[in-house]
């Protein structure tokens, strides 16, 4: 398996590039003039009227509306009130309800579509985030590691002075017991 090329940081130079970039679209759109407004798309009228007719079609009150004109059309029809205008295979009301679906599906797909845009769009920046978030993270924990590195250095170092110290105060006491104790 070959090993991936890394620095002291242990990050890849991918990885740093990627950070780089990220930092610099970062400081870019901080860097913009404040006063501007925020770009809003503008919607094309064909746009504007697929989003319209999905919130329609997409919405209860069109589910009641069109079950309670079915059922009036079917049951005006067979009850005669409306003599001959479309009997019992009702061709015209299936004629309507498949003119209705032949319109409807291509202005659903269309909204469909440009909410899927929006969507990819937000995906894509909430990726780049992650991975961001990511790679802040990879960094701030190699520098917790360095930091804990140089405090078990410096622990240990100051343990070696402390037995340094403690050797020569007991070597130090041996040898003015030793003195103490001979007759003079």
């Amino acid at each position: 398996m070959e090993e991936k090329a890394q620095d002291q940081d242990g990050m890849e130079q991918a990885e740093h590039d990627l950070l780089a970039d990220l930092r610099r679209a970062r400081r870019s759109l901080r860097l913009q003039d404040l006063d501007e407004p925020p770009v809003v798309v503008r919607l094309t009228s064909g746009q504007r009227i697929a989003d319209a007719v999905a919130t329609v079609m997409g919405s209860w009150s069109f589910i009641i509306v069109q079950s309670a004109i079915l059922f009036v059309w079917i049951t005006a029809n067979l009850v005669g009130a409306i003599r001959g205008w479309d009997p019992y295979p009702f061709i015209l009301l299936n004629l309507a309800l498949s003119f209705q679906a032949a319109y409807a599906a291509p202005v659903l797909m269309m909204s469909q579509n440009r909410q899927q845009d929006i969507d990819r769009k937000a995906a894509e920046n909430d990726y780049r985030i992650n991975v961001k978030a990511e790679l802040e993270i990879e960094l701030l924990h190699e520098k917790i590691d360095r930091l804990r590195e140089c405090e078990v250095l410096n622990l240990t170092e100051a343990v070696r002075m402390l037995t340094e110290l403690l050797e020569q105060s007991a070597s130090g006491a041996r040898g003015s017991d030793a003195e103490g104790g001979l007759p003079s």
